[in-house]
């Protein structure tokens, strides 16, 4: 008899065997010590890491370190509960507070991730008779929170701005519609055409919502994001960001200049209904907006460390993302290609991310690296010189085959 569990035992055979021709399990690494912002002890080997997601390195900042142990000590380890339940520490209003000035609006509103500020306020503002269009290639929390919300959805085609125009001209009420995009797709490390998507949007009169986990830091004059850097943050009318990338720990955001906003506290379950950041968390991420805004030359050591792996790999041979940014996916020609690339980098003392179908853009395999201000020339080298003998590696198999 069918039950519960077979869609599971469906799903580990065919990772079993993924597992096997992989000769490790890639999505159970272990990582035994971080010794910096890019090194870290990785199933027994010493690795340059190049899949952290930590695009200035900030995780190791001495001040965020100890405004998280102060914050510890004088207020615990966790708030054990959802604001609305046991109110806002003093920490969660004023951090709150920077956000609004760090983005020069006028409210804020805090998740504990940036996956919950999506599926949040996404499901708190778009409801029944409300249309979402969603470019195809947005994040799941994204979609997620489309699906618990009751709006009708439409995608349009990724990067479209006269495919989201025709789907906006055949709305009877545009006012009534949200269209939301990435400022960097995570996957390839595309930007979105976003003059252009704010253009449309606002012709129709409709609301427009940038997701800039991966441009915040790392784009725009104070490090803002891709909005910031061409010029359009007033077209904008939500911006939704992360703590777990640039900003080194982990937490949502909401920025906005729409004074409707603060409503978003009792509408969106996932702030009613989870517990809030706990204040270590809070400490931290005050600190390195700090260091965001006021060092450019975090974003300049990011950008220079970016043209050297992507033009290295470009270099070599390998199908990198459409665009130069820190967020550089590397295409594989297939699952198994894949696979062999990535055991050969971790061999040779490199981490990546190995992304696969279904979670891939047009179900492609990726290697997903992502480049951090604070890693070294010599890193680089050496990171590089693994992504050569992958190659080799790649080429010999290929031509086993032939």
């Amino acid at each position: 008899m069918a039950d519960l569990f077979d869609k599971f035992r469906t799903m580990e055979t065919r990772y079993a065997a993924m597992v096997e021709a992989a000769g490790a399990d890639p999505l159970s690494m272990r990582v035994e010590r971080i010794h910096s912002p890019t090194e870290a002890d990785v199933a027994g080997r010493r690795c340059v890491l190049l899949g952290s997601n930590n695009y200035l390195g900030l995780t190791f900042d001495a001040n965020a370190l100890a405004a998280a142990q102060d914050a510890v000590r004088a207020n615990g380890t966790g708030t054990t509960g959802s604001r609305v339940a046991n109110g806002s520490y003093a920490g969660h209003q004023a951090l709150e507070n920077q956000l609004a000035e760090f983005y020069g609006l006028n409210h804020a509103v805090l998740f504990t991730t940036g996956y919950q500020a999506n599926v949040g306020f996404i499901s708190a503002i778009a409801g029944k008779g409300d249309t979402v269009l969603i470019d195809a290639d947005c994040h799941a929390s994204i979609y997620d929170g489309c699906k618990l919300g009751d709006a009708t959805v439409m995608r349009f085609k990724h990067n479209d701005a006269q495919d989201l125009d025709r789907r906006l001209a055949r709305m009877d009420e545009p006012g009534r519609a949200l269209v939301i995009v990435e400022g960097v797709y995570s996957m390839l490390g595309d930007c979105a055409p976003l003059a252009e998507i704010a253009e449309v949007t606002a012709r129709h009169g409709a609301y427009l919502l940038v997701d800039e986990a991966h441009s915040l830091g790392v784009m725009g004059e104070t490090g803002r994001g891709l909005a910031q850097a061409l010029g359009v943050e007033d077209k904008v009318d939500f911006t939704i960001g992360t703590f777990s990338k640039s900003v080194g720990t982990i937490g949502g955001f909401c920025v906005s200049n729409h004074a409707e906003l603060d409503m978003v506290r009792f509408a969106a379950r996932a702030y009613l209904f989870t517990a809030s950041l706990p204040p270590s968390v809070v400490a931290s991420a005050g600190e390195t907006l700090k260091r965001i805004a006021a060092e450019p030359e975090l974003r300049e050591n990011v950008w220079r460390n970016t043209h050297v792996v992507y033009d290295g790999l470009r270099d070599m041979g390998f199908q990198v993302g459409p665009e130069k940014t820190p967020v550089i996916g590397v295409r594989m020609p297939n699952v198994e290609a894949g696979i062999s690339v990535w055991r050969t980098l971790l061999e040779n003392g490199v981490y990546v991310n190995l992304a696969l179908p279904p979670a891939t853009p047009q179900g492609v395999c990726l290697l997903r690296c992502s480049v951090c201000a604070a890693h070294t020339a010599e890193q680089l080298e050496h990171a590089l010189g693994a992504f050569r003998r992958a190659a080799d590696v790649l080429n010999a198999q290929a031509d086993a085959a032939e």
